[in-house]
């Protein structure tokens, strides 16, 4: 304590000593041990802190003077042997509300670590400074861990180094899965901890303590959606780790390297934002061809502008419009190759299939689930189909209906600026050209803001049992809208108005304002919030300045998550494989943006947000809208008309054979993709070898006894074992190696 410069209270330390039969887990040793002050496992027993060193320094003197009036905080007790550990590693930071009485508290504590048979987490919670505090720290046993990566059906490596789904039976013949440090990332231990959390049933009909009658908790009833619903339970993140985040921060945006620390970032912050900056990372690089291409046209044409009648018949914008339809093929069918090795690598290959677990959001009338046979909210899909057909439609035809109308009330604007800077030119009536843009471009935005606030509630409205289900209807909303919203100019300019060098301009703006206020809003104002005005409010007191880093951590915004980067990288998309062709410098603008946006995404999620709990967005229909597109384009140019004309084509056979030639591509494009695996060879047999292995488990009986039949070579033939939740899955694994041993 006295080497690490500050005092730490006792429910701030990370060691845990049973009063008897303690015994240490092997060959665990944290990369990052918190402070080494000692908390006696188990509630109501003053802390024990460790023996100080000759010559305490004040901070130690701080230490041992609040030890010796501090009676009550520790940690919860471990109950299980073999989780018995000499630390403890803080994962997640519960914050309550300010008018939680300490019964409630209490109350919460001891669920927290109760076992699941008994509606409890089985995870460790500490009350913080005492017992009237408005924070719990949680962490997580080993043997919670261990099960929940089998409930969750996450891969791990294997004895023989393959990645296999985790079996908590058969867990000793998985690489270091005795040291949790190792085996689970920094990123899945604090989800499994929130998966606990939220797993939380109600096992009988009870009170609330500290609460009034009418927060009753009915049987089977989701506890944890309770307390956020009764303002016990304010928030709920992981905790930073600074030594490792420092680390990350070194190797990712603060030096002059080019290749991501893909593995650490998976680690850290989880697999979702390590798939985010893999694929952002993945699509920059791509960039670089059509790149160079635009780059290319643009200085043997001289300028982006439309072409002139002396122009060849075959011109730059043509040849841009056919590659950018056969570049999104390409980039999609090698985005797939490369995200199934990665899957593989990071253990998300193949999860295992599972009826999932309600979701937190969902609520019904209890019941017996004709599937799982417990008792748990139901809610008839009749209703479900019903709120989205009457509720959900409308409400989003209705915003698709304000997307046209700012889209009508932009045009009317622009022709009356235009007829007044025609009969009245002057400075003034220059700068009037710019305000219908400027004010469509604030609106759409305003627009595009309320509209997700609206898609949320109307898909927890629609009350989806399962998360991925809410997930799904979410993002159809969000796609359906974002591509509306900021594509129905463009279309209306390409298709209706005809009008090519407007239509460049536009996009150009689009481009270059677009760019600029994304990294306004999401990183200057972010950074200038949290230099001016929160790090002033933060201070650490004498006492315990580990419980205010935790708590000065609360006090950062929340992470706003992955889905409004992707939709980002969708509208990029949109414009590169559309309109690139009436405005070939497109790639290098977004290649630009892009080397810039993975530092300072970087940058924002590691310093300017909490650390986030922690699925990605399909590209696959706008490559062949692209197709449509760029056809329709090519039919606007100039060359291409000239031409069709004098070989004596008419209007309605130039239409056909524009027709003709996209149904061509589109035939191109599907044998590319035909021709392109979505995954590398040794990926398709690593998954098909998973999947038998998941259908085998199926053949077991329910009730079947345990059992283990290793053939000559070592390797264990058969092996069976019951699941951890629901007693009823059972692990069967088959398959001898090594060539002439009989079994």
């Amino acid at each position: 304590v006295a080497e690490a410069g500050g005092a730490v209270g006792p429910w701030a330390a990370a060691t845990v000593k049973q009063r008897a039969g303690r015994r240490e887990e092997p060959g665990y040793k944290p990369n990052n041990p918190p402070h080494p002050a000692v908390a006696r496992s188990g509630g109501g027993g003053s802390s024990e802190t460790a023996q100080q060193p000759e010559g305490k320094t004040s901070a130690g003197k701080a230490l041992s003077k609040l030890s010796a009036t501090t009676i009550g905080p520790s940690w919860t007790k471990v109950n299980c042997p073999c989780c018995v550990s000499e630390r403890v590693e803080p994962l997640v930071l519960v914050k309550l509300g300010e008018k939680v009485r300490p019964e409630t508290k209490r109350w919460l504590v001891r669920l927290i670590g109760a076992p699941q048979k008994d509606g409890g987490a089985a995870l460790l919670a500490h009350p913080g400074e005492d017992a009237s505090g408005d924070l719990i720290v949680v962490s997580a046993p080993r043997c919670t861990l261990l099960k929940a990566t089998e409930e969750l059906g996450l891969c791990k490596t294997y004895r023989n180094t393959d990645m296999e789904a985790f079996s908590y039976n058969d867990r000793d013949n998985f690489k270091d899965s005795d040291n949790m440090e190792v085996f689970l990332t920094l990123a899945e231990r604090q989800y499994i901890v929130r998966y606990q959390l939220d797993g939380m049933r109600a096992q009988k009909e009870m009170k609330i303590p500290g609460l009034s009658d009418s927060y009753v908790l009915q049987h089977r009833a989701n506890i944890w959606r309770k307390l956020v619903s009764a303002g016990v339970v304010v928030d709920t993140f992981p905790l930073h780790n600074p030594t490792k985040l420092r680390d990350l921060s070194n190797a990712w945006y603060s030096g002059n390297q080019l290749a991501q620390p893909l593995d650490s970032v998976n680690g850290y912050f989880g697999t979702p934002v390590a798939f985010y900056f893999s694929f952002l990372d993945f699509y920059t690089w791509s960039l670089l061809p059509p790149a160079i291409l635009g780059l290319s046209i643009t200085f043997f044409s001289g300028s982006t502008n439309a072409e002139d009648d002396s122009a060849p018949a075959v011109t730059g914008h043509m040849i841009q419009a056919i590659f950018s339809m056969l570049w999104s093929t390409v980039f999609m069918e090698l985005w797939k190759r490369r995200s199934s090795t990665l899957s593989y690598r990071w253990g998300t290959l193949t999860l295992a299939d599972r009826f999932a677990e309600p979701r937190p959001g969902f609520h019904g009338d209890i019941g017996v689930n004709p599937v799982t046979g417990r008792m748990e909210p139901l809610f008839p899909e009749w209703q479900r189909d019903l709120r989205m057909a009457l509720v959900s439609v409308p409400v989003v035809g209705l915003f698709l209906g304000l997307v046209v109308l700012g889209m009508v009330c932009f045009y009317w604007g622009e022709a009356q600026v235009q007829w007044l800077h025609k009969d009245w030119e002057s400075l003034l009536s220059l700068t009037l050209l710019y305000i219908p843009s400027v004010l469509h471009i604030v609106y759409t935005n305003m627009l595009a803001n309320v509209y997700r606030m609206v898609a949320q509630s109307l898909t927890e409205y629609e009350n989806h049992r399962e998360e991925s289900a809410f997930e799904n209807h979410l993002t159809a909303k969000v796609l359906v809208f974002t591509f509306f919203n900021n594509f129905a100019v463009l279309f209306h300019i390409a298709f209706f108005k005809q009008d090519v060098p407007l239509l460049r301009k536009r996009l150009a703006s689009l481009l270059i304002v677009t760019q600029l206020v994304n990294q306004v809003t999401e990183v200057v104002i972010p950074y200038l919030v949290d230099r001016f005005i929160s790090v002033p409010n933060r201070a650490e007191s004498e006492d315990d300045p580990q419980e205010d880093k935790y708590r000065n951590q609360s006090t950062l915004p929340a992470f706003p998550g992955l889905f409004a980067e992707y939709i980002e990288l969708l509208v990029q998309f949109g414009y590169l494989s559309l309109f690139s062709c009436v405005y070939p410098l497109t790639a290098v603008l977004l290649l630009i943006n892009n080397v810039t946006e993975i530092r300072t995404d970087a940058y924002k999620i590691c310093k300017l947000f909490r650390k986030p709990f922690y699925a990605p967005i399909a590209f696959e229909v706008l490559s062949f809208v692209s197709v449509v597109s760029n056809c329709w384009l090519l039919l606007l140019s100039p060359q291409l008309q000239m031409l069709c004309q004098e070989g004596g084509m008419s209007g309605t056979n130039i239409l056909l054979f524009a027709v003709l030639v996209e149904h061509v591509l589109i035939l191109v494009k599907v044998v590319l993709a035909v021709l392109i695996p979505d995954e590398p060879d040794w990926i398709r047999k690593k998954r098909e070898r998973l999947r038998s292995l998941v259908a085998l488990d199926s053949t077991v009986p329910p009730n079947q006894a345990k059992m283990l039949i290793f053939c000559s070579a070592g390797r264990f033939l058969v092996a069976g074992g019951s699941s951890a939740r629901d007693g009823r899955r059972v692990r069967l694994r088959l398959g001898c190696q090594g060539p002439g041993k009989a079994c």
